[in-house]
């Protein structure tokens, strides 16, 4: 087949962390033995070369740099509310989207189109490949759904999209619920959980020296934790836990976002022992995994209702063979048994995450039987290839829908 996908995330460059789920699920189509056609915003930093059967088609929205918002995990002030200039880009962006997208449908003949995010894609493009007869499926990642709950309008929009579609698929059951509320037609709406690169997240021979660069000392415990500085992660509540935890407990956190400053002065006003790493490429991610005692995942639904879909930083702590310690929210208990492969706790509870990661330092055992069973589920059941299947299924459902009357 040949695939046209339309997103407004990706990785920047080779080994950067914004949306790497997109390019793997690129790359898993492209195994299958599709070509993929990616159409993008540009970015400052985009630098993506063309790869076997994967090519890129950024398109032209933001007349200096300073106004390219557009996508990337961007256009959300700590994923809570709209940064004030999206209003006077986001039609510029529509117009760059729709130009690129008519482009495409002239210069190539598409099997399927493959739209992640509702709002805004699915809902700018679905009336433009309707009438040009391509099929659709649209993807749902958890801000789009989020965004159309909260503004009726854009709620009507995403219904629309979900009429046109003729899959419509969402990475944990809690998000397939919801999008069902909103109009998905059930019979049409499948739960596809994201994979994740079990070679890359894989076992490996910790580094003694990355240990302390995170903070840790010999014979001290490691809690690490990574993804972006945004309230839906949680993560003044690993702060709270650090506060509260014995001083043989180091614990780091890996990324960038709004949040930054505000996390760094709370662990400092608690005398929390936290260290803040920046962001980390995937591949020193991956060996911050292998070094780590424990890792937390600590998501909630933040002050605005939104929450992630499922945590990308979930699924590689579980392939990397971690012990974990997640928020019993949103996709997290779809993948996670609590004390099986990890363990649950509530979401917005630092005593009952301090309480968690005490257990796991007391009991090394059940470090390693966690660890172990995490791996084998990630290994068995979380991989792109399954889920690059999943979405080739709904690519033929939609091929086979397609004869629907156009309204």
């Amino acid at each position: 087949m040949r695939v046209l996908m339309v997103t407004s995330s990706y990785p920047l460059h080779p080994g950067d962390g914004t949306a790497p789920f997109i390019e793997e699920i690129a790359r898993g189509v492209v195994r299958r033995g599709h070509q993929v056609d990616v159409v993008l915003p540009e970015h400052p930093r985009l630098a993506r070369p063309a790869e076997p059967g994967l090519a890129f088609f950024p398109y032209r929205y933001a007349p200096t740099p300073r106004l390219a918002v557009w996508g990337y995990a961007q256009s959300l002030v700590a994923d809570t509310r709209l940064r004030l200039e999206l209003p006077l880009v986001a039609p510029l962006a529509a117009l760059g989207l729709r130009r690129e997208l008519a482009a495409r449908l002239r210069a190539t003949r598409y099997d399927v189109a493959h739209l992640h995010w509702v709002i805004p894609n699915a809902a700018l493009v679905t009336g433009k490949l309707w009438r040009a007869g391509v099929p659709q499926v649209v993807s749902l990642h958890g801000s789009d759904v989020f965004m159309a709950e909260r503004r009726g309008f854009l709620g009507d929009l995403a219904a629309r999209a979900f009429h046109r579609a003729g899959a419509v698929t969402a990475c944990s059951g809690d998000l397939h619920r919801r999008a069902v509320v909103l109009g998905a037609p059930a019979d049409r709406t499948r739960t596809v959980p994201y994979g994740v690169d079990a070679a890359l997240f894989a076992p490996r021979t910790p580094d003694p020296a990355l240990r302390r660069e995170l903070g840790a000392e010999d014979g001290e415990l490691l809690v690490f934790a990574f993804g972006r500085l945004v309230e839906k992660k949680g993560l003044r509540f690993l702060v709270d836990a650090a506060a509260r935890s014995d001083r043989r407990c180091a614990f780091a956190i890996a990324g960038d976002g709004d949040l930054r400053a505000s996390l760094e002065q709370q662990a400092q006003a608690a005398g929390a022992r936290v260290r803040f790493t920046g962001a980390l490429t995937r591949e020193r991610v991956a060996a911050a995994l292998a070094v780590a005692d424990v890792v937390a995942v600590p998501s909630v639904v933040d002050s605005a209702g939104n929450v992630d879909g499922l945590p990308n930083a979930l699924l590689e702590a579980l392939a990397a063979g971690a012990a974990v310690v997640a928020s019993r929210v949103a996709g997290i208990p779809d993948v996670v048994e609590d004390g099986i492969n990890g363990l649950l706790v509530p979401p917005g509870d630092g005593a009952a995450l301090a309480a968690a990661i005490a257990r796991l330092a007391a009991d090394p055992a059940l470090r390693s039987r966690l660890a172990a069973a995490a791996r084998e589920r990630a290994r068995a059941q979380l991989t792109w290839d399954a889920a690059a299947q999943a979405f080739e299924e709904c690519y033929v459902r939609a091929q086979a829908l397609d004869q629907r009357p156009r309204d």
